[in-house]
């Protein structure tokens, strides 16, 4: 059946939006709707959502200053109403559009659920396709400045021989990707629909790399082991011994046969568990409640994403050091258009584990770690939890969101980090 999709207009965008599982800001070009089918995509967000976001921006209510000079209560008012003011009078959404319609964008269907990509090909016929998953509250957009050091190294510094072919989906509930309507859409099942997605490409062998939600995919991935998948990389390492959990859970202090590093790790993770991990506990057991907050009011959404874009960039609780305000707007706008900061949220409920933990991975493995990740995991724990491991290395810049913070640097340890599983 040739059918086609038009973009949503006039005074039923609103309700189409709220109510629809599917893209909408589609323009789907007419051919075979089958199942398996893979279709070209193009964003175009209607001018009433964008000047609607607009005016809520400027007609926020702010909250009142905080009572400390620090960022220990979250974020703080002046930083906030700085970028939310260049958000309502600066910022220009159709340059972030252009940026995703600038690069091959599609939608195929997979166990009943639509997912958006982007697919970029190397020109060199013996590149390594790989997956690449974002995190929360991650976009595409926080790994498309890696795409061309990857797929064209030599404009980069490196080599052809270095060359990726490169496929970035957004994960269910997520961008413009469809929003599941039931439960069931965790980790596991992603990582199954990444390998379908893979395949359906035509890609017979391929890698897979991620970060914060998108290590978790790729571990699972990992241990699911489908056939073709040679590989994986991850920036947030899971290596937590069971018995260093233990005493992290009941928040003993540090033991004392520790080595340096590992006590460095210890400490962060007791950090995180104690005093910085309030915004997981809301998501993993409140998603829907938390929801209703971030769908309706563009600022609040801004807020909780600039927060942790403090907390987990390299840049010392200033993200500006590490992302241009354009940069970080273009994610949180993302959201916002699409009405994904619920859908997001759920899979943190659907996922209610934890992902430090050691996991069990027995093909080969690669490790970069990052000095601003949320912890730095060492080698020897790593080594106990990827028992293949082909590939680990301590860098000195990055942190949590290292693909957006470090491109260049991110594409170099990709690089070195498959070297040896090329063929």
């Amino acid at each position: 059946m040739k059918t086609k999709l038009t973009t949503f207009v006039g005074k039923t965008f609103i309700g189409a939006l709220l109510l629809s599982a599917a893209p909408v800001f589609a323009q789907i070009i007419p051919g075979n709707e089958a199942s398996t089918s893979i279709r070209p995509y193009h964003v175009n967000v209607p001018e009433e959502a964008v000047a609607d976001l607009r005016q809520r921006v400027l007609n926020t209510r702010w909250a009142e200053k905080e009572t400390v000079t620090d960022r220990s209560q979250g974020a703080q008012l002046a930083k906030v109403q700085a970028l939310v003011k260049y958000w309502g009078d600066g910022y220009d959404w159709r340059k972030a559009e252009a940026k995703l319609n600038d690069l091959p964008q599609f939608i195929t269907n997979i166990d009943g659920l639509d997912i958006h990509f982007i697919h970029v090909r190397s020109k060199n016929p013996k590149s390594l396709p790989m997956v690449i998953t974002h995190g929360w509250p991650g976009s595409v957009f926080e790994l498309m400045k890696i795409i061309g050091p990857l797929t064209d190294p030599e404009a980069y510094g490196g080599k052809a021989e270095d060359a990726f072919d490169v496929v970035i989906p957004s994960m269910p509930g997520y961008g413009f990707s469809g929003k599941p309507v039931g439960t069931g859409w965790g980790a596991d099942r992603i990582g199954r629909a990444w390998d379908v997605l893979m395949k359906r490409l035509g890609y017979k062998t391929y890698v897979s790399s991620g970060g914060d939600w998108g290590s978790v995919v790729t571990n699972r991935m990992a241990a699911q082991k489908p056939e073709g998948l040679i590989g994986i990389h991850v920036n947030m390492p899971a290596t937590v011994p069971p018995d260093i959990a233990k005493l992290l859970a009941s928040g003993s202090p540090a033991p004392a046969n520790l080595s340096v590093k590992e006590k460095a790790a210890y400490e962060s993770l007791n950090y995180l568990y104690t005093k910085g991990a309030g915004y997981a506990g809301i998501l993993v057991t409140r998603p829907q409640t938390i929801g209703y907050s971030l769908s309706d009011s563009p600022v609040g959404l801004a807020a909780f994403f600039y927060d942790k874009f403090a907390d987990w960039t390299f840049s010392g609780g200033d993200p500006e050091k590490s992302l241009t305000k354009d940069e970080m707007l273009d994610d949180i706008s993302l959201y916002w258009l699409t009405n994904t900061a619920t859908s997001a949220a759920q899979l943190y409920w659907e996922n209610n584990a934890n992902n430090f933990n050691a996991v069990d991975i027995s093909i080969p493995a690669a490790i970069t770690v990052f000095p601003g990740e949320i912890y730095q995991a060492p080698k020897s724990w790593a080594e106990k939890s990827y028992h293949k491991l082909i590939y680990f290395n301590e860098v000195s810049k990055g942190g949590h969101f290292a693909q957006w913070e470090e491109p260049q640097l991110f594409a170099e340890e990709l690089r070195a980090a498959f070297k040896s599983l090329r063929r």
